[in-house]
């Protein structure tokens, strides 16, 4: 589904991800953990497209088509969807007629916002005013109606109450298992998750964690076991990244 091959990209001025190797595989779910300011959200920024990052050398490819030097829209339209962290406000933009423009004009999502608990926020501009779950559940609408096959979450239980986190995490679970398996490959899209709480595990059930530290992948493994590792020693202590490197 996604091979990045060597990937440096500058943001703000700064070299930020120094040569990074990832390959995700078809309905396969991954796990970015990382300490802050390790380039995780920058990676998922250069997947995605935005102009806040530059690329100065490698590759991203999608389902076999180089998009390295494409816009953020012909991503989206290849089908790739992303859940920002802080994602910004859209003054003068409806969120129905959001979300009704990322389904393609059809308004069937729409008639699912009561399940996000947005039904009442439609009419409001898009995140202005909006708490930290109102910004996530919004978030989720809005991925609903656009159907990526491939999803960057960036935090998603981050900012939000336990309500909020267990209708989130039931959500990106309905994202990516519409069928209903915990098999991968029978999930109907791939994803890259980034988390600091772990919390969203106890819903997606992921494959594969990797661990990013200085702009590099630095290891890989199980993501409830380098979940605990990361808990009780640290990044700068975790078995994996002083065991398994990439």
């Amino acid at each position: 589904m996604l091979e990045i091959s060597d990937l440096h990209v500058d943001a703000g001025g700064r070299k930020i991800l120094r040569g990074v190797n990832l390959n995700i595989k078809d309905g396969e779910t991954c796990v970015l953990f990382g300490p802050n300011g390790s380039g995780k959200s920058t990676l998922m920024s250069a997947i995605m497209g935005y102009g806040t990052c530059k690329v100065t050398k490698g590759n991203i490819v999608f389902k076999g088509e180089d998009i390295t030097d494409l816009p953020v829209d012909e991503r989206a339209r290849l089908g790739i969807g992303m859940m920002m962290q802080r994602p910004p406000n859209v003054v003068g933009v409806k969120l129905g007629d959001l979300v009704k423009a990322a389904s393609g004009g059809d308004g069937g999502t729409l008639q699912r916002a009561g399940e996000f608990r947005m039904k009442p926020l439609l009419d409001r501009d898009v995140n202005v005013g909006f708490s930290g779950g109102e910004i996530k559940r919004s978030e989720l609408l809005q991925l609903t109606a656009q159907k990526p096959e491939f999803i960057l979450l960036d935090e998603p239980e981050s900012g939000v109450d336990l309500e909020s986190i267990d209708l989130i995490g039931k959500k990106v679970h309905d994202l990516l298992y519409e069928s209903n398996s915990r098999c991968p490959s029978e999930r109907r899209v791939s994803s890259l998750v980034i988390t600091h709480t772990g919390q969203i595990l106890n819903y997606i059930g992921a494959d594969t964690a990797y661990i990013m530290r200085e702009g590099q992948i630095r290891c890989s493994g199980r993501p409830m076991d380098m979940l605990k590792d990361i808990k009780e020693r640290g990044y700068g202590e975790c078995i994996e990244c002083r065991r398994v490197k990439i």
